[in-house]
């Protein structure tokens, strides 16, 4: 089984290389314990996925289970996503992103702190091809109204959906979605589409 860690540099990713064939890329930012990751990955062997994640124990729980699973189709980054966006995946390169119940940072004096911001959501779409999604879901009512707002301003993306999109079957219940079940929370997915 090739190496599944990518070490965080200042320089474009070559895909081809990396995973060692053509595929479908797919980004998984905040991987958590890895558990939705490897199931995606798993059920879905003719794509590929880079998962980010700066939680040590996620990583290795992540790199756990694709040993223990021989997830081929599964390289993982341990580093700030906003960064190995920026400056690892080429514009025009991903099929799709997955952002799956990202920190809502609750207090608003946090909020500067949340992933979902204007300037990341455009450089999140131009890593985008044409046609390829990006996919949220959180289970926090005012973040994902927030998300929702976000990802409507960006001039690449249109909605799939008339707002708030159903829950597709491509996306496992979470471990923070059940948590946030059992809380009494109700659960929000977004699915952007990148303009052709």
């Amino acid at each position: 089984m090739p190496k599944i860690g990518v070490p965080y540099r200042k320089e474009i990713l070559d895909f081809s290389l990396l995973f060692g064939r053509e595929a479908k890329r797919i980004l998984e930012i905040g991987c958590g314990m890895g558990e939705t990751t490897a199931r995606i990955a798993r059920e879905n062997p003719d794509k590929d996925y880079l998962g980010v994640e700066v939680h040590t124990p996620g990583i290795g729980s992540l790199c756990k289970l694709v040993a223990e699973e021989g997830l081929a189709n599964v390289r993982i980054a341990g580093h700030d996503a906003v960064e190995v966006a920026r400056d690892m995946i080429p514009e025009n390169s991903l099929s799709g992103i997955h952002i799956f119940f990202p920190d809502p940072w609750q207090k608003k004096r946090h909020h500067k702190r949340r992933l979902i911001q204007p300037q990341f959501v455009a450089l999140l779409a131009s890593r985008l091809v044409a046609g390829g999604y990006l996919h949220a879901a959180t289970d926090w009512e005012e973040y994902a109204l927030h998300m929702l707002a976000t990802l409507s301003a960006e001039p690449l993306l249109i909605n799939s959906a008339e707002g708030f999109a159903p829950r597709p079957s491509s996306r496992p219940q979470t471990k923070f979605e059940n948590r946030g079940v059992r809380l009494g929370h109700g659960v929000w997915d977004i699915f952007f589409i990148r303009k052709k």
